[in-house]
């Protein structure tokens, strides 16, 4: 239990030392009186009955003992505790270029597009990452940073739930993508910088190179995990047709092996999964933790108590006064 302001108790004495140093003017001279405050402190300074008087001496004592509590700012203050953090800075960017409303992610016999898919299973991801700090970068055509890196999970969770294919443009700006998650990520204070990258083509509307981006990437110290989506080729009509044909594996993977990162290919919903299961094994980094006091205003007590006094003593008024 602590006090913010403890010197307002200093004013304790102050009725007193008023009631010491205000004598009575002397002399027969007329004086005026307010009939209410006569009524409410005449008891301690005429001959009213001595129970009545210590009644109103006590009821003003803790009116004012209360005010000057409420005052102060009563505060408790509990054990520390010790909120662990894990050092990680986290950025997500996810194609929503046009390819990424092609259906050909198997779930039993339904085949459901890729962008619904990725929804689903980085969801679970995202829920999971508690203690990092995570943003969002969607790209098509162009690149956006659609949420900056914060705790608030379910707020990234949300904004990538509401992501439509087509919003960013039909073209895909893999290496724009890498740039603005350099931007966030070089100043951060973090002791693991990580970017996760999903796309399901190739480069074709980027200012800067995906590789060039890499390579600032690296600099940085800024890990880049890149991951390929696209289904298993497969026979119809006599010919073999690749969904995934346009999947530029070879840059995704050197990306990868240049900032220390992996890459991983996700054919089905399944390898999805298992990609984001793998990458959220990787083991945090521990900074120091933040300690943390919880602190509880009191100041309601004392005023409350003060409040009920004042009650009790106008109705204790009130009540002689019908009663003389």
């Amino acid at each position: 239990m602590t006090l913010a302001w403890p010197w307002v108790l200093a004013l304790l004495p102050l009725p007193w030392l008023y009631r010491r140093l205000m004598r009575p003017a002397g002399g027969s001279a007329p004086v005026l009186r307010a009939r209410h405050y006569a009524r409410l402190t005449g008891g301690l300074t005429t001959g009213t009955a001595p129970t009545t008087s210590r009644v109103r001496l006590v009821l003003l004592s803790v009116v004012w003992l209360g005010l000057l509590l409420a005052a102060a700012r009563p505060t408790w203050v509990g054990e520390p505790i010790t909120l662990t953090t894990t050092g990680r800075d986290l950025m997500l960017a996810v194609d929503i270029s046009d390819s990424m409303r092609i259906s050909d992610m198997r779930i039993g016999d339904e085949l459901l597009p890729r962008i619904t898919v990725l929804k689903a299973v980085a969801g679970d991801f995202i829920h999971q990452r508690q203690g990092d700090r995570l943003g969002l970068i969607l790209f098509g055509s162009q690149a956006y940073l659609q949420a900056p890196l914060t705790f608030d999970l379910r707020t990234v969770q949300t904004l990538l739930t509401e992501a439509q294919v087509r919003f960013a443009g039909l073209s895909t700006a893999i290496g724009d993508a890498i740039v603005i998650a350099i931007k966030r990520l070089e100043d951060q204070a973090a002791s693991s910088k990580v970017l996760i990258l999903l796309s399901d083509g190739a480069d074709t509307a980027s200012t800067v190179p995906p590789l060039k981006a890499a390579e600032l990437a690296a600099r940085q110290g800024i890990v880049i995990h890149t991951i390929g989506l696209g289904a298993t080729p497969f026979v119809r009509g006599g010919r073999v047709v690749d969904p995934a044909g346009d999947l530029d594996e070879a840059t995704l993977r050197q990306i990868a092996e240049m900032t220390g990162g992996h890459y991983f290919r996700a054919h089905d919903p399944t390898e999805l999964a298992g990609v984001y299961a793998e990458l959220n094994a990787i083991e945090p980094v521990e900074q120091d933790g933040e300690t943390l006091r919880p602190r509880r205003e009191l100041f309601h007590w004392p005023l409350g108590i003060a409040l009920a006094a004042w009650v009790l003593l106008l109705s204790h008024q009130l009540w002689r006064g019908r009663h003389d």
